[in-house]
């Protein structure tokens, strides 16, 4: 039994795909498939189930599924205990990302930065929203992530504030709205909304603001990027509720109107898990990210 066969498998698992986990992996989908077949043959139970297209654990699996994590983990244990007393900083670290990230968070040249200082450190970088990100995080999956801060801060994760702007609706220079210099959020109720999509910390604010306001948000266009929220709205499609900074960015094309009554704000963090192993290399990095990007007030 190798190591590799267990990180094979658990990644399987955990992403219930061969594709995705061979891109996870960097290894080919045949290389990983046959390294988790010799681990079934050795211990003689199959232990995914490949007879839909979403692969699942056997009864088998999901009984070897906790000792697989837990002996990966006390690997990376040790070789985190045998770093510390070399002073080195190598291995990899992964980052997650919102895919709406703030332009004013320069994340490659942070990435730049870090590799700068830790060349030995392999770094990887992936997009998702908010929710899935909290989830990678849980999971080990990702070792930092920046994403969307809506509502009471997720059990065993710590948040370090570093965006913090109120949210404004964007409207074409054309709508009746472009006259106005501020709105209450109730007003609108009935009008067709430019959002980001589903999942996002940004969209998760906008819901919780409307549900509170009293009414449910009629969201008649959804992207993941807030520039072209405000292109859209630019165009008279409706109206774009994005941070300030995006709206001023775009004030060719969308008038920005204040949002009051009550007051919206878009807030971003580095979210961390608070216990369990924690690399030497993810927890550089995580230092690192903290005295680049300061808290928000």
């Amino acid at each position: 039994m190798e190591l590799r066969q267990l990180e094979y498998f658990v990644t399987v698992a955990e992403l219930a795909s061969f594709t995705k986990a061979s891109e996870v992996l960097h290894v080919s989908q045949p290389g990983v498939s046959s390294q988790v077949r010799k681990l079934e043959r050795e211990l003689g139970q199959d232990l995914l189930d490949r007879s839909s297209r979403t692969v699942r654990l056997t009864p088998a699996g999901d009984t070897v599924l906790p000792y697989a994590r837990a002996a990966l983990a006390t690997v990376s244990s040790i070789r985190a205990a045998v770093d510390e007393l070399s002073g080195l900083v190598r291995g990899r670290v992964t980052i997650g990302t919102i895919t709406s990230l703030d332009k004013d968070i320069d994340l490659p040249g942070l990435l730049a930065s870090f590799h700068e200082a830790h060349p030995g450190v392999e770094i990887g970088l992936t997009e998702d929203g908010s929710e899935s990100l909290v989830e990678a995080l849980y999971s080990g999956r990702v070792d930092l992530a920046i994403i969307g801060r809506t509502g009471a801060r997720p059990p065993g994760i710590t948040l370090h504030d570093i965006v913090n702007e109120p949210l404004v609706a964007a409207v074409g220079h054309q709508d009746p709205l472009a006259g106005r210099a501020q709105i209450g959020l109730e007003e609108l109720a009935d009008r067709a909304l430019i959002l980001l999509t589903t999942g996002t910390g940004l969209r998760t604010a906008v819901e919780t603001a409307c549900d509170a306001a009293g009414f449910r948000p009629h969201a008649a266009f959804e992207a993941a990027d807030p520039h072209m929220l405000a292109q859209l709205a630019g165009r008279g499609l409706g109206v774009a509720v994005i941070p300030a900074s995006v709206a001023r960015a775009n004030a060719t094309e969308v008038h920005l109107v204040d949002i009051v009554r009550p007051r919206v704000h878009c807030r971003l963090a580095l979210a961390w898990r608070t216990e369990g192993p924690t690399s030497p290399a993810g927890a550089a990095f995580t230092a690192h990210a903290r005295a680049l990007l300061p808290e928000a007030t």
